[in-house]
């Protein structure tokens, strides 16, 4: 089976708002909804929301029944970190499931996208979204550039990352036994923890995250093209 896993445990403290971001209304409807949508029109079978343990009711009821999300199976608690939230949704995915990890804060993901990354999964057995970065980026040390990487070789990593689930769940179970606190996404799990070489899918520039207020207006404007 094809499933996936949102994480939406986040506070967004970045935010300075009583609100959780993916609740935020934007024309109409909270973040968290544009997310599950393209989940739902997408060609997965099922969709497991993570998301703080005294929010599980408010999304229950207020987006999945309100909007009728129909392939969410399950909507349970995360944990303390984004790894937490991660583990828990692995529960539910069997080793000979793809699934397919999304942060719910980034709600303009395009349903031609995930079924990109779907494809490309059965294939590669791991792979991620990501595009090439247009800046320059420099190495500093102490307030200093010390390096000037190829930028034709570095690319800015987004959400959905996809794995087979044996591979995904084996990985996690190796960082949990030394508790590696350097982790910042699913693929480095597989990079550090597996034998598994991690592929790109080009995705899309307007693939953000919601991380502060002028994301929001960022969301607005891409919404209303």
């Amino acid at each position: 089976m094809i499933k996936a896993i949102v994480l939406s445990a986040g506070k967004g403290t970045r935010m300075n708002m009583n609100i959780s971001k993916q609740y935020i209304e934007v024309l109409g409807f909270p973040v968290l909804y544009y997310t599950l949508k393209a989940f739902e029109d997408a060609d997965v079978d099922e969709i497991i929301i993570t998301t703080g343990k005294d929010d599980v009711d408010f999304v229950k009821n207020d987006i999945v029944n309100k909007y009728n999300i129909s392939k969410i199976t399950h909507v349970v608690p995360g944990g303390k970190e984004r790894y937490d939230s991660v583990m828990e949704g692995l529960n539910y995915v069997e080793d000979d499931d793809y699934v397919l990890i999304h942060d719910g804060a980034r709600p303009l993901i395009k349903k031609d996208t995930i079924n990109n990354i779907i494809r490309e999964v059965k294939e590669k057995s791991a792979v991620i979204a990501a595009v090439p970065v247009k800046d320059t980026i420099k190495i500093v040390e102490n307030g200093v550039a010390i390096s000037t990487p190829d930028r034709r070789k570095l690319y800015q990593i987004q959400t959905p990352q996809a794995f087979r689930g044996e591979i995904i769940k084996n990985a996690y179970k190796e960082m949990v036994k030394i508790k590696d606190t350097t982790i910042t996404d699913d693929s480095m799990v597989v990079e550090k923890y597996s034998e598994y070489r991690v592929s790109v899918v080009e995705s899309d520039y307007t693939n953000i995250k919601i991380t502060t207020k002028e994301d929001i207006d960022i969301m607005k404007t891409f919404l209303k093209k």
